[in-house]
Formats: C-alpha cells, structure tokens, sequence
C-alpha cells in the first residue's frame, strides 16, 4: 500500500496524468493519500472514462439505470479507494441486472451468490471487511445474456479506457483467468486467483487462495 505523495508519484505503474492530477490535490499537511483525494481522481478520470466508453451490443450502466458515483457498482459494497485492489471479469449480464435492480441498486451485487459468500469467506480469513476492499472488472458494460463469452479485444479496450484508471499503484489481484490474461496482455505485475464463482473446489478453498492472494498483493 503506497502511504505517501512522493511513493504514489515515483511508483511505476502510476500513469502520467495521475501523477500530475495528485501533485495539484496533494495535502502536505495530511501526510497520505486520503480517500478523498483518491476519489477525485476516479471522478474525474474513471468514472467519466466509464461514462464514455461504447461498444457496439453492450448495454452500459446508464442503460439500464446504474449510473452512479462509482466505476463499476460492486463498489456500493466494496468501493475502498486505498485498499487492495481486486478485478474480476465482468459485473452482471442484462438479464439480471434488470431482474434484480432495486438490490443491485442499494447493494451493488447479488444477495447470497457463489461471487459475494466467497469473498466474504476470503474477508473473514483476513479479518477485513467488504468496505476495506476495492473490487472492479475489466469489462465495465454489461453483457446482453448470461454467460456470454466477452471476446479479448473488448475485455481490453475497456481495460485500457476504464480499468488502468483504478490501479492507483496497486497490485492487483487477478479474480479468474479472464482477467489475468487482460492484465498480462497490458503487461500488468499481478497476482493471479480463482473466480469467486469458478466451479473448482469448495467455497472455502476459492476463499483461502483468494485471500493468500491479497496478502501477497
């Protein structure tokens, strides 16, 4: 976790401009990047990066009414701009997203599904909470049916419009192959883990590789 200005602006894979943008907001006397510094940044770059971005049979969040102050709406629930960062491959298809909107809307993700019981379990082998972490997907419009295949070319032009915006410094954890092979591709440091939701192994075991995976991020 980068704790200062000056690590923020020297650390590698922190793009130009957000070198540029944290020196202007930087707080000399706070001593850290706070979340509210960070936030600008997502505001003003991610956020609106996601707002902009199209592609042609994808409908994105405004869509279907989950424009919100936030890159991807999982980050109702998991939106910690300073903590560990892990990227999964998409949010939801359509279908569901309608399906479930008043839940979605408040909560950000599905209640009680395979995605959300395992991150829960991987928390609580960390002793964190679901706000101490920072969740995002590589694919940040929706797929038009469930498990529809995201081809890799769009996988990464919405890496590289939105997603790069949230690294922030951080290493990622890579949730799936999908989303390792997005961050190799950018040629990303990462370190990789399972789906929540792969059908290998128990709940417990995708929670324990997980969470091994964030402590070595």
């Amino acid at each position: 976790m980068l704790q200062t200005y000056q690590q923020f602006l020297h650390f590698p894979r922190c793009p130009n401009d957000c070198r540029h943008l944290m020196k202007k907001m930087y707080n000399t006397n706070a001593g850290d990047l706070t979340g509210f510094y960070v936030h600008q940044y997502l505001s003003r770059h991610a956020i609106a990066a996601r707002r902009a971005f199209h592609l042609p049979g994808y409908p994105t969040l405004a869509d279907l009414g989950f424009d919100g102050d936030y890159v991807s709406p999982i980050q109702i629930a998991c939106g910690n701009y300073t903590g560990p960062l892990l990227i999964s491959k998409d949010w939801l298809d359509a279908p569901s997203a309608l399906a479930h909107r008043a839940h979605l809307q408040k909560y950000g993700h599905l209640p009680n599904n395979p995605f959300i019981r395992v991150i829960d379990k991987a928390l609580a082998l960390m002793g964190l909470q679901r706000k101490d972490i920072y969740i995002s997907p590589v694919f940040h419009l929706l797929t038009p049916k469930r498990s529809s295949t995201i081809p890799a070319a769009h996988a990464r032009a919405s890496f590289d419009a939105v997603g790069r915006h949230e690294l922030m410094g951080r290493r990622p954890v890579a949730l799936g192959t999908d989303a390792a092979q997005v961050l190799t591709h950018f040629g990303i440091d990462h370190i990789p883990a399972p789906h929540p939701s792969a059908r290998i192994g128990s709940y417990d075991r995708r929670a324990a590789l997980i969470a091994k995976a964030v402590e070595t991020a």
